[in-house]
């Protein structure tokens, strides 16, 4: 892992995992079941991190030339609440355009896909806070994100927004 404070991000929410799911287990069996849930940990790490990437640079195009790399492009698109005064007219054309295409593309999906989604990749849950808001499991949600992330995907690439 490059970014220590991830690796350590990670390792707590695994420890918590362990203590929350198995903290009356013998102490005997609690490194076996730690490794486990830290190797799952980092994959859905991963995993999250790979979709929130691909959505990323699907919104990279929204990014001034010359701006720094804090620059978060959902905070600055014009809209109905955020007045934000884009650099070019025809920058501001095309965010309009994507943003329409995506929101009809969100609007089209079932609603716990959605929900989802939108908890998972826009609000910044992860996969266990967003199960506990869904009401469901965590396996659920991860099923849920995918089939979204696919649906929208190829919603977008129906009307020639192409993703790398």
């Amino acid at each position: 892992m490059q970014n220590q404070h991830s690796a350590l991000d990670i390792v707590q929410d695994a420890m918590m995992r362990l203590a929350e799911k198995y903290g009356d287990k013998p102490a005997a069996e609690l490194p076996p079941l730690f490794q486990r849930i830290l190797q799952n940990t980092i994959r859905d790490y991963y995993r999250r991190e790979k979709a929130r990437n691909a959505w990323l640079t699907l919104f990279s195009s929204f990014t001034p030339k010359n701006e720094d790399e804090d620059y978060d492009p959902l905070d600055n698109l014009e809209n109905s609440e955020n007045q934000a005064v884009p650099a070019m007219p025809d920058e501001s054309l095309q965010q309009r355009q994507i943003m329409a295409l995506i929101e009809r593309a969100l609007v089209k999906l079932p609603a716990r896909q959605r929900e989802a989604f939108l908890l998972r990749y826009w609000e910044n849950l992860d996969t266990t806070e967003t199960a506990a808001a869904m009401g469901c499991s965590e396996g659920s949600v991860k099923t849920h994100c995918s089939r979204a992330v696919h649906a929208l995907a190829a919603s977008l690439k129906a009307e020639g927004v192409e993703l790398p």
